[in-house]
């Protein structure tokens, strides 16, 4: 079950004051069948540990990667995931739809 988002966001603040790198990943739109509403949350840190969900599992690996990267080079990110309904089970969104996620590094 996801977390809140205040959650999410008490525990990125509580890793990044403990020292470790974090990125904040946010869905910012939704076209569709999406399995997390625009505003869903998820924290990932450099030492791989996650909070919150922005997909329901269907593309969060992708999105961890993404975190990762954007610790990395301090720069933000702009995801835009999205299938037809046909190939949906194919790639792993059986939802559907479209999901675009912000991912930026917390300083």
């Amino acid at each position: 079950m996801p977390q809140p988002v205040e959650d999410v966001l008490a525990l990125a603040a509580q890793w990044r004051a403990a020292g470790e790198q974090v990125a904040l990943a946010t869905v910012t739109e939704t076209w569709g069948s999406s399995p997390r509403p625009a505003g869903s949350q998820m924290a990932v840190t450099a030492s791989g540990r996650m909070a919150g969900s922005v997909s329901g599992g269907c593309i969060e690996g992708a999105v961890a990667d993404a975190a990762r990267q954007t610790m990395q080079t301090g720069a933000p990110q702009l995801l835009d995931f999205g299938v037809s309904n046909e190939r949906a089970w194919e790639v792993g969104l059986a939802c559907g739809g479209k999901v675009k996620v912000f991912v930026e590094p917390l300083a």
